[in-house]
């Protein structure tokens, strides 16, 4: 398990906390692997019977730490830790409830598509920047997010990239709410508490149910979108936008 995660049971419900603030919460390679382990040990516990994935800090999380990113890009790992995690959270059985109280990124974003419950502070902003990276979208963004929003605005978002607030967010159906910020983590809580009291095969069949019809389709996206995630990786205009990150300036695709 990896040491910026904190994971606790109470009350059938397992909180798994994302715990590297001063870093926004971004993710490296263990924690994508100590977040894989903790969402499978809590699907598997019977004492469980809800997962509330959330954060320390004022941001959720910011995407993937660039550093340890660019430092993974050769190794296999780069791509079969993200794939397991989000192959991990896309099929739990469990419901899983978010909170989102800061800036999601990236993944912090396309992970809250497999959640079941997403509660968002007022403060919260939203990001997809993957083509401002060089980079194409992963979590099954491609699949889920033209079928809740449409091709144009899905474009909008996953192509043009830009920040959106958390009103945005909910008129979309990326989260199901928006909460006053220092409401969030009480309302999380009542929230996660009121589906722990719930009839737990219910609502595990329910969940199956409805996502049922997509599952087999979604898993198959993942693969596709994490091979093709990979092969930009290794792209000149993915290793200019990586750099100028790193550099802290604007990237210039103008010679490609």
């Amino acid at each position: 398990m990896s040491e910026h995660l904190n994971v606790t049971t109470r009350d059938r419900i397992c909180q798994i906390l994302l715990n590297r603030p001063d870093k926004k919460n971004a993710l490296t390679m263990a924690m994508y692997e100590g977040l894989t382990q903790a969402l499978k040990d809590a699907d598997a516990n019977p004492e469980v019977r809800v997962i509330l994935l959330g954060s320390t800090g004022d941001s959720f999380c910011s995407g993937n730490d660039i550093g340890d990113f660019i430092g993974a890009i050769n190794s296999p790992n780069a791509v079969q830790a993200p794939l397991q995690f989000l192959q991990t959270i896309s099929s739990l059985a469990k419901p899983i409830v978010a909170v989102v109280p800061g800036v999601a990124v990236g993944i912090g974003v396309t992970m809250l598509l497999h959640c079941d419950l997403v509660i968002a502070s007022d403060q919260a902003s939203f990001q997809l920047p993957f083509a401002r990276l060089g980079l194409v979208p992963e979590g099954g963004a491609s699949l889920i997010l033209p079928q809740l929003v449409g091709h144009r605005r899905a474009f909008e978002l996953l192509v043009m990239g830009e920040s959106f607030s958390a009103a945005t967010a909910s008129d979309l159906g990326i989260i199901n709410r928006v909460v006053m910020h220092n409401s969030l983590q009480d309302l999380s809580i009542l929230e996660a508490g009121k589906l722990a009291a719930l009839a737990p095969d219910a609502v595990r069949q329910s969940k199956a149910m409805i996502r049922n019809i997509t599952q087999s389709q979604l898993q198959e996206v993942l693969l596709a979108e994490v091979e093709q995630f990979a092969a930009r990786l290794k792209s000149a205009e993915a290793m200019e936008a990586l750099q100028a990150f790193m550099q802290k300036r604007e990237p210039d695709f103008s010679r490609f």
